[in-house]
């Protein structure tokens, strides 16, 4: 284990560039690897995760290399192309890999076994299992529907009409991936809607992918199987939840003014930005433009004075892995803040809601743990107390990146038990947020 204690330190100044989307960088790789041809890709996130999904779709034929620092070149290929893996897909503590691979395996005709780390085989996939094996495939899972499981693709898989018992974008992207090597139309029913860059990307790519929005906001996504994917040419946005510790860090420190540049503000993604804006956090976009069909700026953060609020529900779905973060800047804010729709927050890296309630409870802050959410109540202002002894991540990277942004927050600092899994997904957040400490 690698314990750090996070420090206050002053503010927070400078311009900082956050790795590229981690959503983004999963998907161009597994969909260059489906096509025909080239694709490159820059700005892709280097962080493990990513790495996992990169090692998957070479060990089923495409080659994957990195040409130069997050420029990569996938030679793909084709859908229904995919070669047997020879050994295991280790796909480390990425859900992501997980659930989307599963979703591109299932309608390929190989076998796949899919082992993880300790806490990705805590993680529940009967929610990608459940559409999957209704197209044909058939799983040999562990207790609970966990990993390591053994996945046989079906030849050819069924299409299916699915509704999503949950708000879930990887249990969707599962399913029109395992559609692009099905015969006819598979259709994905979306009741509350998710993060979109799969339908961006397979788009992008040259799947016929149709959306349609019924009056009561449904989504209804149909992708017409046995696709043929062409190459493409990807620049990978900054990652909102990545930028999203350093939206909180400059807000709640005082004297603090970042830009963070290249953030992908996607609708689907933006969430986080609305909700601290609605606390009286200063953010500004700036150079707002388009860039491979996402939406991106520069924003502009200054420390601000935040307000306790409570936060619509109907927001969690474009913000589901930024929480930590906001409970952390709820934490500093004036008055109480109330989130609740947030079940999902228990089947993440960790239980999110507990662990974040015994995090920020061992850091000083007054924080009721509900079912579906956390309420807390605010120093207005004021510094955390800071932790005694080490708060327990859980293995968890956003876990230890929220706790070390409340850390420049407090007194005393906050002790984070151990910061290797931060790695998943941002390997150089330690020296970017030492770099911009005046």
């Amino acid at each position: 284990m690698r314990p750090r204690r996070f420090l206050p330190a002053g503010a927070l100044k400078g311009r900082i560039r956050v790795p590229g989307d981690k959503s983004i960088s999963h998907r161009s790789i597994m969909l260059g690897a489906l096509a025909v041809g080239e694709t490159r890709v820059t700005g892709l996130l280097e962080g493990e995760d990513v790495l996992a999904t990169a090692a998957a779709m070479r060990a089923m034929g495409a080659t994957v290399e990195r040409t130069g620092e997050g420029a990569w070149s996938v030679h793909g290929v084709g859908v229904g192309s995919l070669l047997q893996p020879e050994g295991s897909l280790d796909m480390g503590n990425s859900g992501t890999s997980t659930r989307l691979l599963m979703g591109v395996v299932a309608s390929h005709p190989i076998t796949a076994t899919f082992v993880g780390d300790a806490s990705l085989s805590k993680r529940p996939m009967g929610r990608v299992i459940d559409p999957l094996s209704q197209m044909g495939a058939s799983f040999e899972a562990s207790v609970g529907g966990r990993l390591p499981l053994i996945l046989k693709g079906a030849s050819p898989a069924v299409p299916i009409t699915y509704c999503l018992p949950v708000a879930s974008a990887q249990v969707k992207s599962a399913v029109l991936l395992a559609g692009l090597n099905t015969p006819g139309m598979t259709t994905v029913i979306e009741p509350v809607p998710t993060r979109d860059h799969s339908e961006r990307m397979l788009r992008g790519f040259g799947a016929h992918l149709d959306v349609t929005t019924e009056p009561d906001g449904t989504r209804v996504i149909t992708i017409q199987g046995e696709a043929e994917l062409k190459p493409q040419v990807i620049d990978v946005p900054g990652d909102p939840s990545s930028a999203a510790f350093f939206l909180v860090a400059a807000l709640v420190t005082p004297g603090s003014e970042v830009v963070i540049e290249n953030v992908g503000l996607n609708p689907t993604r933006a969430g986080l930005i609305d909700v601290l804006r609605q606390m009286g956090g200063h953010i500004e976009e700036l150079d707002i433009r388009e860039v491979g069909g996402e939406p991106v700026a520069d924003l502009l953060v200054k420390h601000s004075a935040l307000k306790g609020i409570e936060v619509d529900p109907a927001i969690a779905p474009s913000m589901i892995d930024e929480f930590p973060a906001l409970f952390v800047a709820a934490a500093l804010a004036d008055g109480v803040t109330t989130t609740s729709g947030l079940d999902e927050l228990r089947v993440k890296e960790s239980d999110r809601l507990a662990v974040m309630a015994a995090a920020l409870a061992a850091a000083g802050t007054r924080v009721d743990e509900r079912e579906d959410g956390l309420v807390i109540t605010g120093t207005g202002g004021d510094p955390l107390p800071g932790t005694n002894g080490p708060i327990a991540t859980h293995l968890d990277h956003r876990i230890a990146m929220s706790m070390a942004v409340a850390g420049l927050a407090s007194r005393n600092g906050v002790e984070v038990d151990d910061t290797r899994p931060i790695a998943t997904s941002f390997p150089a957040f330690e020296t970017m947020l030492d770099g911009l400490v005046s």
